[in-house]
């Protein structure tokens, strides 16, 4: 069931009844089972694309055969090719970028065409299906969601494109004009997609829709535009060269697609090396285990609350996984490696020491900022040192406070948000906590 930020939200949050404590059990952002519905509604409009396509493509059968095997072809060697895992948004370009240019192909060698927009979506499923099969057997299948944005793209770009074709009206037009609105349709086409991505991933996180969508909007400057060039090229060269195109135009994407895996194994292995580089005060004994984790993961959450843009929230994780390594500098360990207690001075003591630490690590200097900088007074900090210093203080109050711990630990927090918390921070750190269930986070 849907929990938006409503100030009853917060008022479950505040309230102190002695026997309305926080589960014990995990938190979930939705109950197990259940969907949200704007999510099921894409999902199943893109189902119901797919089945109207391929039914009717079956009853009537393909025009124009080794077209459509080709594009088919170009598709399902796109979907194989696709990696998982990876943190970018688009996992198989060429599978995206082929399936762009079947939307928007008009001739073949000349050629007029006469597929429609409901073989162009049967083409394009059937395709995905087939190309996700061995990730299927290796238990990394694509999820609905891909497939669903996947269905909806392309049958967006189909119906712009096709009716306009099949009208006559781009031969009138010229090709100046034809490749315009090619550009236009790209346009167009992207804006729709990162909507519909924005969509989803609202719907499933409730994170706030519009930094979900810059973050969209942002990455098309990146394999995005790739994609849709690639795709418009694709389509251009077809009409002039025939099918020979494909391969000399997929191989550039194809590089692509490599360099982007190589700097996906890049970030992979930097994040890996500063959780290992985290984890130094807790072999050490000087905080408990999985605390740094557990306060970057916790500060995502609230960072996203807060509309931060992906960028920002990379510099606000790294940050709070290596908030407390400043506390390897002391002779005594502080007590259960609860800074927060501390006096101000010892506080910023510690934050100081732990941003020369960081500076010497060879991490980015904005993360060594925010460490050095939790310490201070809110109204002097950065934004993601002010969240970094309110988990961490929420964090160490609650594990203090035991089962009491969640409300306990706010309503403390916000008895300080005088001088050491900033009181919107606190009360994006109670609704992302009311929505999970007023517990701490699971690390991982």
């Amino acid at each position: 069931m849907h929990r938006s930020n409503h100030p009853r939200a917060e008022r479950t949050v505040s309230t102190t009844a002695p026997r309305r404590e926080a589960p014990a059990r995990p938190p979930r952002p939705a109950p197990a089972g259940r969907t949200p519905a704007l999510l099921a509604a894409v999902r199943a409009l893109a189902l119901l694309l797919a089945l109207l396509a391929l039914g009717v493509t079956l009853w009537e059968g393909l025009d124009q055969r080794g077209t459509a095997l080709a594009f088919g072809l170009l598709i399902a060697v796109g979907e194989l090719a696709r990696w998982s895992g990876a943190e970018e948004r688009e996992s198989a370009p060429l599978g995206a970028a082929g399936a762009l240019a079947y939307a928007l192909l008009g001739e073949n060698a000349g050629h007029r065409t006469d597929h429609g927009v409901l073989q162009v979506v049967a083409v394009v499923v059937a395709a995905a299906l087939i190309g996700c099969v061995p990730h299927v057997a290796r238990g990394q299948a694509p999820t609905l969601d891909h497939l669903s944005r996947r269905v909806l793209t392309v049958t967006f770009a189909a119906v712009c494109f096709q009716p306009l074709y099949d009208q006559g009206r781009l031969l009138e037009w010229g090709g100046s004009a034809q490749a315009l609105l090619l550009v236009a349709l790209l346009v167009l086409t992207t804006l729709w997609d990162a909507v519909l991505a924005a969509v989803t991933a609202h719907a499933r996180t409730r994170w706030p829709f519009g930094p979900l969508l810059r973050d969209e909007l942002r990455a098309t400057l990146g394999i995005g535009s790739a994609v849709c060039a690639t795709g418009a090229v694709m389509a251009l060269a077809v009409a002039v060269a025939g099918l020979w195109a494909l391969p000399v135009f997929s191989l550039p994407l194809l590089l692509t697609q490599l360099s982007f895996r190589r700097y996906a194994a890049v970030r992979v292995t930097y994040r890996q090396t500063i959780a290992s580089l985290a984890r130094a005060t807790e072999i050490a004994g000087y905080t408990p285990a999985g605390h740094a984790r557990r306060v970057a993961a916790l500060s995502r959450a609230v960072g996203r609350e807060l509309g931060l843009s992906e960028p920002g929230l990379t510099v606000l994780e790294y940050a709070a996984l290596m908030h407390d390594i400043g506390q390897l500098s002391l002779v005594d360990p502080v007590p259960a490696g609860a800074t927060a207690g501390l006096p101000a001075a010892e506080q910023r003591r510690i934050a100081l020491l732990g941003g020369a630490v960081v500076r010497q690590t060879g991490v980015e200097a904005e993360i060594a900022v925010v460490v050095e900088r939790q310490a201070d007074p809110y109204r002097e900090q950065p934004v993601t040192a002010r969240i970094v210093r309110t988990v961490n203080a929420y964090e160490e109050m609650a594990r203090a406070a035991g089962p009491t711990g969640a409300l306990t630990a706010l309503e403390k927090l916000r008895l300080a948000t005088a001088r050491d918390y900033q009181p919107e921070v606190v009360e994006a750190l109670a609704r992302v906590l009311s929505r999970a269930g007023l517990t701490l986070p699971r690390a991982g």
